[in-house]
């Protein structure tokens, strides 16, 4: 249920109504962000909303069923504030979003609260970005539960895994550049594929502090999945860990971990399943 002042309440009752939307987002780094649909900036319990990314708000659908209550939100991309570089970096993945409203004419009446929930997926069309706010029904739709399959279900390294990263981890610096997806280091010893499916992090540069998960190794060279948002230099520093296939041969030879895996390599796949005896044998 939604608390909202007297005052507030009042107003919102009469005809004419000086109202504001208000937005704020919180990143994963716990850094705030805020947008209002008014024309001046509107600072409300320590947070500024800013009118200079003013943006466009959908209806808000609300729904009797247990079905996701969306709202599109459409603004301006505002370089300052969320560049194109955040969001490609995954700055934005699973944000926190807070939707209020406000009378801007007499902001003690305080706000109250449309919605809570996280950005969907973020999309930049023509120099505006789009996101998909995800409301709370939309935790009902997401399966739990273990799943069943020839794989290992395990993150690498995790509490299930077991496997201690820092022991597989190396550090090293770029000695070459091709792109920002690919990049060489000579001084690397490791036989190919070793990193395959590790996470590179930079620790020095101008990605400096994001990581990126390795698609291939072969003859020192690095292949990442996605290209990194910003230039790789040579004498960029990294740290990479050795990957994992999540394969049970590779649990068991390269990690003599086969007694944490997660997966079932002995369970029968869909052919097999739907095998049966021919009629006319």
């Amino acid at each position: 249920m939604k608390t909202v002042s007297a005052a507030l309440q009042t107003h919102l009752g009469k005809e004419l109504a000086t109202l504001a939307t208000l937005i704020k987002i919180t990143r994963a780094d716990n850094q705030i962000l805020g947008f209002t649909s008014f024309d001046k900036d509107i600072v409300i319990s320590g947070v500024t909303y800013k009118a200079d990314g003013a943006f466009q708000a959908s209806s808000i659908q609300n729904r009797v069923a247990l079905s996701t209550d969306n709202l599109d939100i459409i603004g301006l991309l505002d370089a300052a504030m969320i560049s194109d570089a955040d969001l490609r970096a995954g700055l934005y993945d699973h944000a926190r979003i807070d939707v209020y409203l406000c009378n801007w004419a007499d902001l003690t009446q305080g706000i109250m609260q449309l919605r809570r929930g996280w950005l969907g997926q973020v999309k930049l069309i023509g120099g505006k970005y789009q996101a998909e706010l995800r409301g709370l029904h939309d935790l009902l739709q997401r399966p739990f539960g273990k799943v069943y399959s020839p794989e290992c279900r395990h993150t690498f390294g995790d509490t299930s895994c077991k496997i201690n990263l820092a022991a597989q981890t190396v550090t090293g610096a770029v000695s070459a550049v091709t792109d920002t997806s690919h990049f060489t280091d000579t001084s690397r010893t490791e036989a190919d594929d070793v990193f395959d499916y590790g996470l590179l992090t930079w620790t020095s540069g101008a990605n400096v502090g994001l990581s990126m998960e390795v698609k291939s190794f072969i003859a020192k060279q690095f292949t990442l999945w996605l290209p990194m948002p910003n230039a790789i230099a040579v004498s960029d520093t990294y740290s990479v860990y050795k990957g994992c296939d999540k394969r049970f041969a590779t649990c068991q030879t390269v990690f003599n971990n086969a007694v944490n895996f997660g997966g079932f390599p002995y369970l029968p796949g869909v052919d097999r399943i739907l095998n049966y005896p021919d009629a006319r044998s």
